[in-house]
């Protein structure tokens, strides 16, 4: 990297700095500070649920599995989120923005105390804040990577550089910052995404025509809809992963529905950034498909993104391209920092310290700093030693993937009043037996990826569907209330 290149970087952290400040001053109580005040306009919802699914993993992680696998990467991951968000459009996000008009909801988990009981919603709410640790750790261990790739610095300044900058602007600045820098990020990921696009197309010397005869100049079966071991069934577990990790079961996607006036502009939200998965990722993608064309045989797949952009970029684009997958990452971190924070404040710590009930609203909004601040740290912490858990990937596919179902099943489903019937007993059963299933398969590893990433969710969904198809206790009445409530408002918007 050239002076130029750290000079847009240092502009683009400037300006996530500047975005957090103003957003401070529109911060006026928890509820502003975790779901925006209830006013997050559709289109914004949209496009921040949209990048929120996105990080640093894209340009590593995913990076090298488009090196070696080719176009498979885009039908497991894009285009089974895209799917994924479109189905729950229907039938799942517009249920979150009702839960905050009916139950005044702040936090993802907040809803479970009415809908299941104590236990059941401590038990999710501290396993799911464990898991997300992991997961945002990893997240910032892949952008460290690639700052590691462009500027030969270590890894463990980028985890600190890119932390430390998240901690500040989300800390103070709560959902707004967050939904505004994914705003920001999207266009700065719009201009480096196509500038990218555009030069490999200008490398290839095939002109527009290069789109399609790349794929004849690549490894055998990189041009595949499956390629082992991403198979079809693989493609289907995580179609199933997504749909319950898109549709909220990952918390910070569950925010940018809470955080709707309504309804009906959730289900916008949700079909504006399914649109998105389905078409941007091919443009997104496409350089990364092409780079075994220009670098053959890498000892390290997952520097070839990195290396594509220096190879192929002139100086200052370079910091362009570099300030857009800061913009991936600190997107995904500063909103499950946020949301995170909202379970710990809202659901974890009033139970274990009950004078947090009579807070005033200052008061929660200081707490509500802290345990952001306090999260943050852990996540930077864990980055630092991803290299304990697998590394990027397996940070992010084999535990975030794997643990988000067993606790992702109770809080979709249960949303449903087909499922009333699963009362707290079934989802803690369900929930446990999840987690066993993920343990025993860490234990006795096995060959399949499909089994290993699926099998957890399967065995939940199973425990939870049949047990409460078996539940011979009556519903209770609350239960009844909150699904006739939901679909009363559905019926009125």
């Amino acid at each position: 990297m050239e002076l130029l290149d750290w000079i847009v970087l240092f502009v683009y952290f400037l300006m996530l700095l500047s975005i957090g400040l103003w957003a401070y001053f529109r911060v006026k109580d928890s509820a502003d500070f975790y779901t925006a005040g209830g006013k997050l306009p559709w289109w914004l919802s949209g496009i921040s649920h949209h990048v929120s699914g996105y990080s640093g993993a894209v340009f590593v992680a995913y990076a090298g599995i488009a090196y070696t696998h080719g176009f498979t990467l885009y039908v497991w991951w894009a285009f089974t989120v895209g799917l994924s968000t479109m189905i729950a459009a229907f039938y799942i996000a517009p249920r979150w923005s009702r839960l905050r008009i009916y139950a005044g909801i702040q936090s993802p988990t907040e809803y479970l105390l009415i809908r299941y009981n104590l236990p059941t919603q401590q038990l999710i709410a501290w396993t799911g804040t464990i898991i997300k640790i992991f997961d945002t750790g990893g997240k910032l261990a892949a952008i460290a990577v690639l700052l590691n790739v462009f500027s030969g610095t270590s890894i463990a300044f980028g985890i600190l550089l890119v932390g430390l900058v998240s901690l500040v602007y989300i800390t103070i600045g709560g959902l707004w910052a967050d939904v505004w820098n994914d705003f920001g990020q999207f266009i700065v990921q719009l201009l480096a995404g196509l500038t990218m696009f555009v030069m490999i197309l200008l490398k290839l010397d095939d002109g527009i025509s290069g789109i399609v005869t790349m794929w004849d100049r690549l490894p055998s079966g990189n041009s595949d809809f499956f390629n082992d071991p991403y198979t079809i069934t693989f493609a289907l577990v995580m179609l199933v992963i997504n749909f319950f990790s898109y549709s909220g079961g990952t918390w910070n996607l569950a925010t940018r529905f809470i955080s709707t006036s309504s309804g009906k502009m959730a289900k916008k939200a949700a079909i504006l950034s399914s649109l998105l998965y389905f078409t941007w990722p091919l443009i997104l993608l496409y350089p990364m498909f092409a780079t075994p064309i220009f670098f053959e045989n890498m000892a390290d797949p997952t520097l070839s993104y990195g290396m594509m952009v220096l190879e192929f970029l002139p100086s200052g684009l370079v910091g362009l391209v570099l300030a857009s997958l800061f913009a991936n990452t600190l997107s995904m971190t500063a909103s499950d920092s946020n949301t995170v924070s909202a379970v710990i404040s809202r659901d974890i710590l009033p139970v274990i310290f009950p004078s947090i009930k009579t807070y005033s609203k200052s008061q929660l909004l200081r707490l509500a700093r802290i345990t952001t601040l306090s999260f943050t740290i852990l996540t930077i912490l864990t980055a630092l030693n991803s290299g304990y858990f697998g590394g990027v990937f397996g940070l992010i596919i084999s535990w975030f993937a794997a643990l988000l179902g067993p606790i992702a099943i109770p809080m979709i489903l249960g949303l449903l009043p087909a499922f009333r019937k699963s009362d707290g007993r079934v989802a803690i059963i369900s929930i446990v037996g999840g987690l066993l299933t993920f343990i025993l398969l860490k234990v006795i590893p096995i060959a399949s990826l499909s089994i290993e990433i699926g099998s957890p969710i399967l065995v939940s969904f199973l425990l939870f569907v049949i047990c409460g198809y078996f539940n011979k206790r009556k519903v209770p009445q609350k239960v009844n209330e909150l699904h006739m409530n939901l679909g009363r408002i559905e019926k009125n918007l």
